[in-house]
């Protein structure tokens, strides 16, 4: 399903695969850390995280709410990147790699129909095996 939003050769996915082949030493390459590297696979990682929906406890309605999620998701990869890397992070780093993702997230938002994709993936469907007769609203049990 990835595949749908990132081609392989895409910045995001290779970042995510490097990190991820070379958990443990990726960081030993740079005396800093790598920003651009940490922003491809931390939006990576938000839209994995969005498909896979373990965590998703409020289903967003518009664009502007799956925007948020998506971001909240990659600032989480971002901290988890940093709280585990061994290079510092330059001043500044921190707000670099936040606009890299909120750019990459709104270029992949943009692409095609995916954020109609990616908003209806969660919703709840509904059942048509419901009779017509029974509304949306419930139907209220008069006791006696």
């Amino acid at each position: 399903m990835m595949d749908r939003l990132f081609a392989p050769q895409s910045a995001e996915a290779q970042a995510h695969t490097r990190l991820t082949e070379n958990w443990f030493s990726w960081d030993q390459d740079h005396p800093s850390l790598d920003e651009t590297l940490t922003a491809g696979c931390a939006t990576y990682q938000a839209f994995q995280r969005y498909l896979n929906g373990a965590d998703l406890y409020l289903v967003p309605q518009t664009r502007g709410e799956l925007e948020n999620v998506l971001r909240r998701y990659a600032y989480d990869a971002i901290h988890n990147t940093i709280a585990k890397s061994r290079s510092q992070l330059e001043r500044g780093g921190y707000s670099r790699m936040c606009h890299l993702v909120e750019m990459s997230i709104t270029k992949v938002l943009n692409e095609n129909d995916n954020a109609m994709f990616l908003l209806s993936l969660h919703r709840p469907r509904h059942d048509k095996a419901r009779s017509p007769d029974l509304g949306s609203s419930p139907r209220f049990i008069r006791i006696k």
